[in-house]
């Protein structure tokens, strides 16, 4: 049976460039969830005063065409400005790799999304953000979403673990339906803060569990 996938597809697989994480990274950002088994984390180091990515590191839990785009977006964004980083589609990335299966295209758009979503981090902890709205439930929500229960590995909000979100005068207030003895408790709350701190109009993120 023939591959799907073409000689450069297969060659950024089995050698993924950029692999790993940065220590300290300047972005972070991680997309899709290991409950449908597509996961990718980026992270970026950035010169401040060019506003350069000077390196980029993912990390992938997936299929080929997961790692083989993770692969290509990290070398696509390297040396180029946040701007221009921002700008990178999948269908750059599938053009670059020679193009890759259309039923491979939800999977390996979540590399993009996860360049994209650590350069937002880095802008919001910077307060580069040009569009400045005001932080709502509807948006902390969405944020949450993005947070995983690592017992069950879905999102805290699919998993029906966010029993409450209060937003009022800069302070959010989260309330998760877990113990605070539960095992992931920590990881989950500092997962919280790091979601939605950088938000530029918040003063605290207060996380309570139900005991």
């Amino acid at each position: 049976m023939s591959s799907p996938y073409n000689e450069t597809v297969m060659e950024h697989f089995r050698h993924p460039r950029n692999v790993g994480k940065i220590e300290s990274p300047d972005g972070k950002a991680t997309e899709g969830s290991p409950a449908c088994g597509d996961m990718v984390s980026v992270y970026i180091s950035v010169d401040d005063e060019t506003k350069t990515i000077s390196d980029v590191k993912f990390e992938s839990y997936g299929c080929a065409s997961n790692i083989a785009t993770g692969s290509i977006i990290t070398e696509l964004a390297k040396g180029k400005t946040l701007d221009e980083a921002k700008k990178i589609t999948w269908k750059q990335a599938s053009d670059a790799l020679g193009g890759l299966p259309p039923i491979k295209a939800h999977c390996s758009v979540l590399a993009v999304e996860g360049l994209r979503a650590a350069i937002q981090n880095y802008e919001e902890k910077h307060g580069l953000i040009k569009e400045k709205k005001p932080t709502t439930p509807e948006v902390v929500q969405q944020r949450l979403r993005k947070v995983m229960d690592p017992l069950t590995g879905l999102g805290l909000v699919r998993a029906k673990l966010v029993q409450s979100v209060d937003v009022k005068d800069g302070v959010i207030h989260v309330v998760v339906d877990l113990p605070s003895s539960h095992q992931f408790a920590s990881a989950i709350k500092g997962e919280i803060l790091e979601k939605l701190e950088t938000l530029w109009d918040v003063k605290e993120v207060v996380v309570d569990f139900v005991e």
